[in-house]
């Protein structure tokens, strides 16, 4: 007797480059879910799950803002089978690594390889598609820019580094005391191991979206405060309404830029070339944010990282900040 699929896939919500993502239900409880693909054919493609997977199991608490993890599952041929949390102690992790990293097919080479991440479902799509599709709301944008920076300095607390902050890998989920934001796709992030400081410790691989990324993650020298970096660009992108069109999907994306000409630079790379250069902000209108969120602005986007603030001190500055706070009547 045939026994019932665990999950029921319902749509497609999105695809990458490494993955397809559907909107599921629970067979027994018809709760729905988000569901990530990711062929581990290619070493590369394995490597990614295999890190979004240890970052999102290593959060022993969970955060509001950050995507939440249901179970991971690895499929070889018909046979799914869940890779354990604890995975150092885990065969199916262990299976994971010497047959797809060294290059071969699970069990069968003619079969096909997946892992499978279930994650708590988002109604609301992607924070870029979401900002884009209504108009400026300065009191939402402060709320976006306190629950992403709360949820960045949550994972630099857990000596996690995302490395790949972008609108579309935000995620919006509804609820009754407004929209809330879920930082998502871990496939790039990298989880510091000891007790070293997380804004101390280097990265060398250069990693991430071009219009997001720091001076020193261009260098290929640099920390967690990236990560800050690419907040500074989403939040300037986000106040201002900045967009940019993306040339491979020609999608109209959030992001910050400096114009060469017709070129659009990216702010990290034109301030590798000119470290002195001072950044414009705001760029369109001076009444679009006050002095306090600009002075913010600048010292997430200095091209010195170590006179970059970091997560922990970005957390309490963007609560003092006055934009999108209502003046109380004297």
């Amino acid at each position: 007797m045939a026994t019932e699929a665990k999950y029921s896939i319902v749509r497609e919500v999105g695809r990458g480059s490494y993955g397809v993502v559907y909107e599921a239900v629970v067979s027994q409880t018809r709760n729905k879910v988000a569901v990530k693909r990711m062929h581990c054919n290619v070493p590369e493609n394995v490597e990614l799950a295999l890190q979004e997977f240890w970052a999102l199991q290593s959060v022993q608490s969970q955060h509001e803002n950050v995507i939440q993890l249901e179970e991971c599952v690895l499929q070889s041929g018909q046979v799914f089978q869940p890779i354990s949390r604890q995975y150092r102690k885990s065969d199916s992790h262990l299976l994971l690594i010497e047959t797809c990293l060294k290059g071969r097919r699970c069990m069968d080479p003619k079969s096909a390889c997946f892992v499978w991440f279930v994650m708590e479902f988002c109604d609301g799509g992607n924070m870029n598609d979401f900002l884009l599709s209504r108009t400026a709301d300065s009191q939402l944008n402060n709320s976006f820019m306190q629950q992403l920076s709360s949820a960045v300095a949550f994972l630099h607390r857990n000596q996690i580094v995302h490395r790949d902050l972008k609108s579309d890998n935000i995620l919006i989920s509804h609820s009754p005391g407004g929209p809330v934001v879920k930082v998502a796709d871990f496939g790039l992030s990298k989880i510091c191991q000891g007790k070293v400081n997380v804004n101390q410790h280097c990265f060398s691989s250069a990693c991430g979206s071009n219009f997001y990324m720091a001076p020193e993650v261009w260098e290929g020298r640099y920390t967690a405060k990236a990560d800050i970096f690419a907040l500074g660009i989403i939040f300037w992108a986000m106040v201002e309404r900045i967009t940019f069109r993306d040339g491979d999907s020609e999608k109209e994306l959030l992001g910050t830029y400096i114009c060469q000409g017709k070129q659009l630079i990216p702010v990290g790379e034109a301030l590798l070339e000119n470290p002195n250069m001072e950044l414009q902000i705001p760029l369109k209108n001076k009444k679009s944010m006050p002095d306090d969120l600009c002075r913010l602005l600048h010292d997430m986007l200095t091209f010195n990282p170590k006179e970059r603030l970091d997560a922990f001190q970005l957390e309490i500055r963007i609560r003092r900040i006055s934009y999108g706070k209502k003046r109380q009547r004297s």
